[in-house]
């Protein structure tokens, strides 16, 4: 081969290999599985107690965003002050904003009521369940959040209906969002999804089905497996799951407060033995 062939091959190959990188070849989406959901029929603040805190107030978005009121189809509610800094896909953010339709995001807030891949959108987006929540109707609940909590924030979407005006199935959901300046227990996480009953996953026009997890807005991100697909309501239903920093599962079981499971038997044992003894020399 000359050298005008060496040359041209070279630049075929850079082109190839630029249009990959805009197509998205490198972008990485990894699946959690189905089985780190853990079975609970509780939110996080029914377990520490305090409320959901207050419903939040929209500041824009699309289709009836209803700006000033709580009640709408495709509001967001933001620029909300996380409190401490979140680091997200290599990114620190200082803000947030909380959508309607089943997520967060970090740059702006999103009005889409469809998922747009199977993380989310194309903005940096946390997705608890990413659907199209509308909360016109009034037998439906709205989005609250509560930030009374040091170095934590809590969005709860409970009871919500979904479009159009629908409120004959509801679902309940809540985002627990720590910062790094947050004490976590044991078998807890810095991220933390958590349902109650989940009854709907797709709006009346749309036909994707809720996304869960997370993105960076460049394709990259984590989903939970059968994220996007017929069914995903049954299966987060009454359950939970952490996320730590890294956005890896928590699947630790937390060890009594103080005490491991085994250093009580022990004790419960010893105690046993003593008494016994005692027992018998009287």
């Amino acid at each position: 081969m000359n050298n005008n062939s060496r040359f041209r091959v070279l630049v075929v190959a850079v082109g190839l290999a630029a249009a990959a990188c805009s197509m998205g070849a490198y972008a990485s989406v990894t699946t959690v599985p189905k089985s780190a959901l853990v079975a609970s029929g509780q939110y996080y603040t029914d377990m520490i107690g305090g409320g959901i805190g207050s419903p939040l107030l929209m500041t824009g978005g699309g289709n009836a965003s209803n700006i000033g009121g709580s009640r709408n189809d495709d509001g967001f509610s933001g620029p909300i002050d996380l409190g401490f800094t979140l680091s997200f896909f290599g990114q620190d953010y200082t803000q947030f904003w909380a959508n309607n339709n089943g997520n967060v995001s970090f740059t702006g807030g999103i009005s889409s009521y469809t998922p747009d891949g199977p993380q989310g959108a194309s903005e940096p987006i946390i997705s608890p369940f990413f659907a199209d929540v509308d909360t016109r109707n009034p037998d439906s609940g709205v989005m609250y959040l509560r930030n009374d909590i040091p170095n934590e924030i809590i969005v709860t979407w409970d009871g919500v209906g979904y479009y159009n005006s629908n409120a004959d199935r509801l679902d309940s959901f809540q985002l627990v969002l720590r910062g790094p300046g947050y004490s976590i227990p044991a078998g807890e996480g810095a991220i933390g999804f958590f349902y109650k009953d989940m009854q709907w996953e797709t709006g009346d026009v749309s036909e994707t089905a809720a996304a869960v997890g997370f993105g960076d807005g460049s394709g990259n991100g984590e989903i939970l497996q059968g994220s996007t697909a017929d069914g995903i309501s049954g299966e987060v239903a009454n359950h939970y799951i952490w996320f730590d920093q890294n956005l890896t599962p928590v699947t630790g079981v937390p060890e009594p407060q103080g005490l491991g499971m085994f250093g009580l038997g022990a004790l419960l044992i010893g105690g046993f033995v003593a008494l016994r003894r005692r027992l018998l020399k009287a």
